[in-house]
């Protein structure tokens, strides 16, 4: 799938945890990727992260493409057996995600804001998704506005093992109407 954009073409490929686990590794130490919680991670520990993410049933990681470049990274899971287990109800067609825009020296206005719309409009390829739910810090402000602008809500503050977060959901309704609403501002 690829999603053309005013800043190039998204695309996505499975992540690689051996070949793929040294650019992982500077992306998730990086000091910007201070709420991935990977800050010293050594490379095996990422090699050994996205090992087991690959081989879990219920948890993937991809890579996100900028042009054909390495830029981000996508993690989609089903929350009735990864990270939420316990911390909700899930329902049918509930996909939990994360991502991560890989650190630049030379940022592009409104990069971070097209790739959380790409991974969405992802998601939402799948027709059995009817809902993505995301469970960031209470503290990271930046994606909770992202998040707000493309269509998420607020349901409430659950606590993790390794963070307080504002469990928040978003359906396909949810995020069309805020694609509408982008598309109209322009």
């Amino acid at each position: 799938m690829s999603t053309p954009t005013s800043l190039g073409s998204l695309t996505f490929r499975p992540l690689d945890p051996l070949s793929d686990a040294e650019l992982v590794h500077s992306w998730v130490t990086h000091p910007k990727a201070a709420f991935w919680l990977m800050q010293d991670a050594r490379l095996q520990d990422v090699e050994r992260e996205y090992m087991a993410i690959t081989a879990h049933p219920h948890h993937h990681a991809l890579i996100g493409l900028h042009d054909g470049e390495p830029a981000f990274l996508m993690e989609h899971y089903d929350p009735r057996h990864v990270e939420l287990v316990g911390l909700y109800e899930p329902l049918p067609g509930d996909v939990g995600m994360h991502f991560l825009v890989a650190p630049t020296d030379t940022p592009l206005h409104g990069f971070t804001r097209a790739v959380i719309t790409a991974v969405m409009e992802k998601l939402f390829a799948d027709p059995a998704t009817a809902r993505v739910v995301v469970e960031p810090d209470v503290a990271n402000t930046a994606v909770h506005a992202l998040n707000k602008a493309v269509g998420f809500e607020i349901a409430g503050r659950i606590a993790k093992p390794e963070k307080d977060a504002y469990l928040s959901f978003c359906t396909r309704e949810q995020f069309r109407t805020a694609q509408a609403r982008e598309a109209a501002a322009r």
